[in-house]
């Protein structure tokens, strides 16, 4: 996962691209005659200091290699902040990065 997160007047902007091939049902069932292996993203948060700043469910629809962006306040330059997503078939990537 790639995370840029900056400083902007009183708020943190962030932009971050989670890495994943997103297979949909329908392209599961054209590639393996089976639609169970649709492997997306299901899951995403953010948090900063052990509290959730930026939390969504997802779907299929998404894109390959999703492009999150958000923004919040709450937090200062140097600290850390933590995202996790978690797919369909129950794998995890967790990338960190500090705020700028």
């Amino acid at each position: 996962m790639k995370i840029k997160a900056k400083f902007k007047g009183d708020h943190i902007k962030v932009k971050a691209m989670a890495k994943h091939a997103m297979l949909t049902y329908d392209q599961a069932k054209r590639k393996t005659g089976d639609s169970n292996d649709a492997n997306f993203i299901t899951h995403i948060t953010a948090s900063v200091n052990d509290e959730i700043v930026f939390e969504a469910s997802t779907s299929q629809f998404l894109s390959k290699n999703p492009i999150f962006k958000f923004k919040f306040k709450g937090a200062n330059k140097g600290d850390v902040l933590t995202m996790t997503w978690i797919d369909r078939k129950g794998n995890t990537k967790t990338s960190q990065t500090k705020i700028k």
